[in-house]
């Protein structure tokens, strides 16, 4: 009797271990296989290649350009206006016409409306690059063209950033794409570069140099891999010069400081070439 109550003991005693083995390893061993899964690093991994994703930033970068400014909150203060009834930048243009066999408008033309030396600039450069080629398909074109023009500005504390971006196709031509910027201190009348944007942002320019160049390498490197493809077929792709000085932040002339400090850095190859490549670099 007394072994057969030593026996019902260490029986109980085996299912008690094993009871909180199971509770413990449900508490403790199973949780911890959860929290650190493949499963979760990949996930990351996927949000970080995401975010540089070229494509997605191009579509980004496209879709901002809605012909208004966006004050984000600012209040710009002790500015002249050259025409007091108008805002710091407006579309002087708004063009949207066809004619049959010549050309299809849509131009939306803007103006920096501040007195002042570099306005002044800003708005002569607009018109020599944008306004005078519309001029000329009117009067000359002798194949159908379609031009496009668009801008967006914003605001960033005293900052003033504008950027035109315009479409342009002639005849059976490669469409061109160009983009030109201007960034202006309010406080001070003075261009901006973005070096000095960098500065106020904390960001050191070894960091975006090394954006930059990892960047437009790969970018590089898949065009010319689509390059050796369509060769085949008689079409040409744009062909970057990785060794240019225009990929160092001390040379970079198109920029736009953006929605909520974004800042992008546009390289469009169709400002000198008839082509509708870019790249853009996104510094947030």
């Amino acid at each position: 009797m007394k072994k057969n109550y030593i026996i019902y003991t260490v029986i109980s005693i085996i299912c008690v271990i094993a009871i909180a083995l199971g509770v413990y390893y449900e508490v403790f061993i199973k949780n911890d296989d959860i929290v650190y899964t493949p499963q979760n690093t990949v996930a990351n991994n996927t949000m970080d290649e995401e975010t540089d994703n070229p494509e997605q930033i191009r579509e980004e970068f496209n879709s901002l350009f809605t012909n208004t400014i966006n004050f984000q909150n600012n209040r710009v203060q002790n500015i002249t206006k050259t025409d007091e009834s108008k805002e710091i930048v407006y579309a002087a243009y708004n063009i949207k016409q066809e004619v049959e066999g010549k050309y299809n408008f849509n131009l939306n033309i803007p103006m920096v409306n501040i007195t002042g030396e570099v306005p002044q600039e800003f708005n002569t450069i607009t018109q020599q690059v944008f306004l005078n080629k519309a001029n000329e398909i009117m009067e000359n074109t002798k194949e159908y063209t379609i031009y496009n023009i668009d801008y967006i500005a914003y605001i960033n504390e005293n900052i003033l950033s504008v950027a035109i971006k315009s479409s342009l196709k002639e005849g059976n031509g490669i469409q061109r794409v160009m983009v030109q910027t201007y960034n202006y201190n309010l406080e001070t009348g003075e261009q901006v570069t973005l070096n000095d944007v960098l500065n106020i942002k904390e960001i050191k320019t070894a960091q975006v140099n090394q954006k930059i160049e990892e960047q437009v390498e790969k970018a590089s490197k898949e065009a010319e891999a689509l390059s050796q493809a369509l060769g085949q077929i008689g079409q040409t792709i744009y062909k970057r010069d990785l060794n240019s000085a225009i990929y160092i932040t001390d040379n970079v002339r198109n920029f736009l400081y953006g929605k909520n400090g974004k800042v992008y850095i546009i390289y469009a190859y169709g400002n000198s070439s008839a082509t509708s490549e870019m790249d853009i670099i996104k510094i947030d």
